[in-house]
């Protein structure tokens, strides 16, 4: 990528939603061989070619849900750290399940790494090249899959992705009438409750901290002590 916060809108869709030939062109172009996944279900570790376990996670998620509705709400780049951040809402259907439907939020780090591009490798006549495969398809939103504009310029590649999930959201995976996804909003409303009652019978605590300690910044508690 030269523009990772303009293009990985993109690269994400055509992960999600792309026929198999392209979705793997996707990965051979944007991660890197030893490229890591990791997901509250699932990881594979950095190994050189881990890459392909990837494409498998990727193929058996489409598999599961041929026609995934997904956005990409917000996209922020940390350039010093070559971190992206990716917020993103999808809804998640089981061709075997055909009633079952999981609305979720995620949010999706990347780790990026700058590289000259690789030379193109050489053609198979069992497998079609990224400039054959991608000829025969547009990106999805009307735009053609772009070529880098210089061979000689570092790119931006994956090192490692990390999807995040909040709990309330992994649990719309398993809870097809919405039932564990309602005692876990119960908890965490009850949970909140026990953090109110907390701070109001342990007030002593933070009176302490306040005008004795000081925070934890200043002295700690010995040294408020010995005065």
């Amino acid at each position: 990528m030269e523009d990772p916060t303009r293009e990985i809108p993109r690269v994400i869709h055509l992960l999600t939603q792309s026929p198999p030939s392209l979705q793997r062109a996707t990965l051979e172009k944007y991660f890197t061989p030893s490229a890591s996944f990791t997901h509250p279900f699932c990881r594979t570790g950095s190994f050189e070619g881990s890459r392909w376990l990837i494409w498998c996670i990727y193929r058996w998620y489409k598999i599961m849900s041929p026609r995934i509705e997904l956005e990409v709400d917000g996209v922020a780049f940390d350039e010093k750290n070559l971190t992206l951040y990716a917020s993103i809402h999808q809804t998640f259907r089981l061709f075997l399940v055909p009633f079952f439907a999981a609305p979720v939020c995620l949010t999706t780090v990347l780790k990026l790494v700058r590289l000259p591009p690789p030379p193109p490798p050489p053609s198979s006549p069992h497998q079609a090249s990224y400039t054959e495969t991608a000829s025969r398809y547009t990106a999805l939103d009307g735009d053609q899959w772009e070529q880098p504009r210089s061979s000689e310029k570092r790119l931006y590649y994956i090192q490692s992705q990390n999807d995040l999930y909040q709990v309330n959201e992994l649990c719309k995976f398993f809870s097809l009438l919405g039932i564990l996804s309602g005692l876990l909003l119960l908890w965490q409303l009850v949970s909140t409750g026990l953090c109110v009652l907390g701070a109001a019978v342990f007030w002593p605590v933070s009176w302490v901290e306040e005008n004795v300690v000081g925070g934890n910044r200043e002295r700690g508690l010995g040294d408020a002590v010995r005065g």
